[in-house]
């Protein structure tokens, strides 16, 4: 909603600077019109004016020529008939296109020819030495009517170009006028468009940061309900390891007790049976030396069984030399050169079995994918922390893709978490892999309270 009102905001905003740019233009165009007429009406004016004057002097060089005679009179005289035909040139051009005009123009035209015809007339009259005829034209009252006529009818044309002149001035004022109220009203009306877009602005930005603030709290609520699951999925974790590591540690003793008592029976019972049948033939005695080796073998695989399911030297020895026999073992069996840099650590018995079963499920990974030659196992201390990792040469893989049997992955970290530490996996295509854990050390236990006497 308030995205479709911007976008009204916004036409009407170019509606209206568009408006703006055509009164402004429009005006433009009118008042340069307007100002062409003026210099045009200025021009016929002068054009006027300048014919007039040319008329005054052509008769006063006339008058000057026949009371004296002299040449110097007919310079000015001509030039001034030069002016005559150039200023109504100029004028036939300007009221070519006035019709309501030509008329006087016209009437005009005939006053000046016959005025011009009568000055030429009369000194002729003088060069030919009548000057008694020219004394009578001068005298006569016909002259002066026509020079009357001839100020009237420029007169009336001077007063045409004067009305002209004022009503352009007039339109010109009248357009700079509505120019400015367009302008001004246009210019409201982008204010008022702009003070819409604000307040509409600033409504969607308030719905953006409410929006924003939901969005927070559903992200806030969805990471706690996150960091909840992930916590009862590592409290799971620990749970489910804790009693499968307790239903082995059960299976085991059983396992250790029962079957192990069971197959020392079955030994010790083949034992005298052999020693009562000292005169047997050959192939019974075979039968019951193969009956020893398999009870042998079988006590060997009930033994090897009960130390995968709880590795009696993680108990016995420490974790140190538990960690020494598995790396051992794992190098006899698969070939691959294993070194070891162990040290002392303290830590909770869970935690030892828990590190136990992180380098046991690492090496069987070895074996599975990594086609390794060479085998780097590390336990130690760094900043307080117990560190322990693997490193191997293998093949590596990409961290960045998910792979389909990360579970023991997976299993591996959740058991780390599950007591308090942090696990990290690193490994590129061809330069191997390296998985490191970092565990808080086991808290020192508390002194037993003495009663002194």
């Amino acid at each position: 909603m308030v995205m479709k009102h911007i976008r009204l905001v916004f036409v009407l905003a170019c509606l209206a600077a568009l408006a703006t740019m055509f009164i402004s233009e429009s005006s433009y165009w009118r008042s340069l019109s307007t100002h062409e007429e003026l210099g045009a009406t200025g021009a016929a004016r002068m054009n006027i004016s300048e014919l007039q004057l040319s008329i005054l002097t052509a008769m006063t060089a006339q008058r000057g020529y026949l009371l004296t005679g002299s040449q110097e009179y007919l310079q000015p005289y001509q030039q001034a008939l030069e002016k005559v035909s150039e200023s109504f040139r100029a004028l036939d051009r300007y009221y070519a296109e006035k019709p309501e005009h030509r008329e006087v123009l016209a009437k005009l035209h005939a006053a000046v020819d016959l005025e011009l015809a009568e000055l030429a007339t009369t000194m002729r009259l003088r060069d030919d030495g009548q000057l008694e005829a020219v004394k009578t034209l001068i005298l006569s009252n016909v002259k002066e009517e026509e020079v009357v006529e001839l100020r009237r009818l420029g007169d009336q044309l001077l007063e045409h170009e004067m009305f002209n002149m004022v009503e352009s001035r007039d339109s010109m004022y009248h357009t700079l006028l509505w120019h400015r109220l367009g302008v001004a009203l246009f210019s409201a009306a982008n204010l008022l468009a702009l003070f819409i877009y604000m307040r509409q602005t600033g409504t969607f930005e308030r719905k953006q940061e409410e929006l924003r603030r939901m969005v927070q709290a559903d992200r806030d609520r969805l990471e706690s309900k996150v960091k909840q699951r992930t916590l009862e999925l590592t409290e799971l974790t620990h749970h489910l390891q804790t009693a499968r590591e307790d239903e082995r540690s059960r299976l085991a003793r059983n396992l250790h007790d029962d079957l192990g008592a069971l197959l020392t029976l079955a030994k010790l019972d083949a034992a005298r049976v052999k020693s009562r049948l000292a005169g047997a033939p050959p192939e019974t005695l075979e039968l019951l030396a193969h009956l020893v080796e398999t009870l042998n073998s079988s006590i060997a695989l009930g033994r090897n069984i009960i130390e995968n399911l709880r590795p009696s030297a993680l108990g016995n020895l420490g974790l140190v030399a538990a960690l020494e026999i598995l790396a051992r073992e794992f190098a006899e069996h698969s070939g691959i050169d294993v070194q070891c840099s162990l040290e002392p650590v303290e830590l909770e018995a869970t935690a030892e079995l828990m590190v136990y079963r992180l380098v046991q499920e690492a090496i069987t990974n070895i074996v599975k994918y990594a086609q390794a030659s060479h085998v780097r196992v590390h336990l130690g201390t760094h900043d307080g922390q117990v560190v322990v990792s693997v490193r191997d040469d293998g093949v590596g893989f990409d961290t960045t893709v998910q792979a389909r049997s990360a579970y023991g992955l997976l299993g591996m970290r959740f058991r780390i978490q599950a007591h308090g530490g942090t696990m990290t996996l690193q490994s590129t295509p061809g330069q191997g892999t390296l998985i490191q854990a970092t565990l808080p050390p086991a808290l020192p236990t508390k002194p037993p309270d003495v009663d002194l006497p």
